[in-house]
C-alpha cells in the first residue's frame, strides 16, 4: 500500500538523483573538466543544460521523456552521461516502454560518441564500444526486473486481499446461520409467551409473561444488530456524509438533546469513505447520548485541518440541571452498529479512533481520518 511515508521516500529519491545530476554537472563546468561535442560550449548553457535535466528527474515517475531528452542534451553539451544512465534505469523502472531496447540502442550511439570524443578518453573503439553497451544496457536491463518485481509484488499483494476477503464473507455466513437460530429462538420464545399472556388472568402472571417479551425481545434486537454488523455492506453511492451530519444534530435536538455543532468540513472535500465514516460516528455518539446520558450537554466537531478530518462527539453532564436523571434506553438497532463497528469504519478509511470516559465525566468519541484513503 501507497501510504504517506512512500510518497514521501519517493520524493527524496528524486530529490537525490536530481541533486546527484547537479553534482556531476555543474562542478565540472565550474572547474573546466566539461567538454562539448561542437567544440567550446558557454559556461551558462552547460549550467542551464544540468539544471533542466536535473528538474526532468523529478518528473521521472510521470513521463520518462523528459528526462531521456535532457540528459542526451546534457551529455552532448558538458560530456557528463551519467545523467544519461539514471534516465535510462528510470525509463524501465518506472515504466513499461514498449521497445525500450531501441531507445537504448539510441542512448548507446550517444553514449559512445561522448565518451570517444572526451579529451580524457583512452580513445579505444573497443573499450569505448564496452563501456557504452554495458553502462546504457545494465542499467536498463535491471530496470526492467525492478519493474516486474514491483508488478509481482502487486498482484501478490491484491490475490491475498482477496483472499482475505472471501475468507470474511464466508465467517459472515457462518455467523449469520448461527445467529440466525438464536434470533429464531428468540422470536419463537416471544409469540408463545404473547399467546399465554393473551389467556392469562392473574396480574402477576401477566406482569411476569410481559416482562419475558420484553427480556426475549432486547435478546433478539442484540442479536440483529450483531447480525448487521457482520452482514453490512458499503453502501456506495447512497451512503450519507458530513452533509447530513447537520441533519442529524437537528434531530437530536428536536428529540430534546442539548448539542453544539461545530461543522467545518465542505461538501465534497471528504473522499466518501471518509465522509461516511465522520457521519456514522457522529450517528453512534449521538445514539448512545439519547440513550444513556438524554439530560447531558453533548459537542459535535467535524472539521478539517490540514490533510486530516478531526470528528468527535463527547458530552458533559449539565450542572445547571444536577437532579436531572438517566432514563432507561429505549431498545433500538440504532444506526451506527456500535462502537465496534465505528472502530472498523475508521480503520477501513485508514484513520485512528479513540472513545472512553472524560475527566468531567461524560463519555467522547473521536476519530482523525486522514483526506486521501490509498486503495492500491
Amino acid at each position: 500500500m501507497l501510504n504517506k511515508w512512500d510518497a514521501h521516500r519517493d520524493w527524496l529519491v528524486d530529490v537525490a538523483l536530481a541533486a546527484a545530476v547537479i553534482a556531476f554537472t555543474i562542478p565540472t563546468t565550474l572547474t573546466g573538466y566539461s567538454f562539448s561535442l561542437w567544440g567550446g560550449a558557454p559556461d551558462a548553457l552547460e549550467i542551464v543544460a544540468g539544471v533542466l535535466t536535473a528538474a526532468a528527474m523529478m518528473v521521472r515517475r510521470r513521463t520518462p521523456w523528459p528526462a531521456i531528452i535532457t540528459s542526451v542534451v546534457c551529455a552532448c553539451v558538458t560530456g557528463q552521461v551519467v545523467p544519461m544512465i539514471l534516465a535510462v534505469f528510470s525509463m524501465t523502472a518506472e515504466h513499461r516502454v514498449r521497445r525500450w531496447q531501441y531507445i537504448a540502442l539510441a542512448l548507446t550511439v550517444f553514449y559512445f560518441a561522448v565518451d570517444y570524443r572526451s579529451p580524457h578518453s583512452d580513445h579505444s573503439v573497443y573499450l569505448n564500444l564496452v563501456r557504452a553497451v554495458t553502462l546504457i544496457y545494465l542499467p536498463a536491463v535491471v530496470g526492467t526486473w525492478v519493474n516486474a518485481y514491483r508488478r509481482l509484488i502487486r498482484e501478490l499483494r491484491l490475490g491475498v486481499r482477496e483472499r482475505e476477503e472471501i475468507a470474511a464473507s464466508e465467517e459472515r455466513r457462518k455467523i449469520a446461520r448461527e445467529m440466525h437460530d438464536t434470533v429464531t429462538h428468540a422470536v419463537t420464545a416471544m409469540v408463545l409467551n404473547a399467546g399465554m399472556a393473551r389467556d392469562a388472568t392473574e396480574p402477576d402472571e401477566i406482569r411476569s409473561l410481559t416482562a419475558t417479551i420484553e427480556d426475549k425481545g432486547v435478546q433478539a434486537l442484540g442479536e440483529l444488530r450483531q447480525l448487521l454488523t457482520v452482514l453490512r455492506r458499503d453502501e456506495g453511492d447512497l451512503a450519507e456524509g458530513t452533509d447530513a451530519i447537520a441533519r442529524l444534530v437537528g434531530e437530536a435536538k428536536a428529540s430534546g438533546l442539548k448539542v453544539d455543532l461545530r461543522l467545518h468540513a465542505p461538501p465534497g472535500a471528504l473522499p466518501r469513505q471518509v465522509s461516511h465514516a465522520c457521519y456514522r460516528l457522529v450517528q453512534e455518539g449521538l445514539n448512545n447520548v439519547r440513550k444513556h446520558a438524554p439530560d447531558s450537554i453533548v459537542k459535535v466537531t467535524c472539521q478539517v485541518t490540514g490533510d486530516e478530518v478531526d470528528v468527535s462527539v463527547v458530552d458533559a453532564p449539565d450542572h445547571a440541571n444536577p437532579g436531572a436523571k438517566a432514563v432507561k434506553p429505549a431498545p433500538s438497532l440504532g444506526g451506527g452498529y456500535g462502537l465496534a463497528g465505528i472502530r472498523e469504519r475508521v480503520f477501513l478509511a485508514q484513520g485512528r479512533f479513540s472513545s472512553g470516559p472524560t475527566p468531567e465525566g461524560g463519555f467522547a468519541l473521536a476519530a482523525r481520518l486522514p483526506l486521501r484513503v490509498s486503495h492500491d
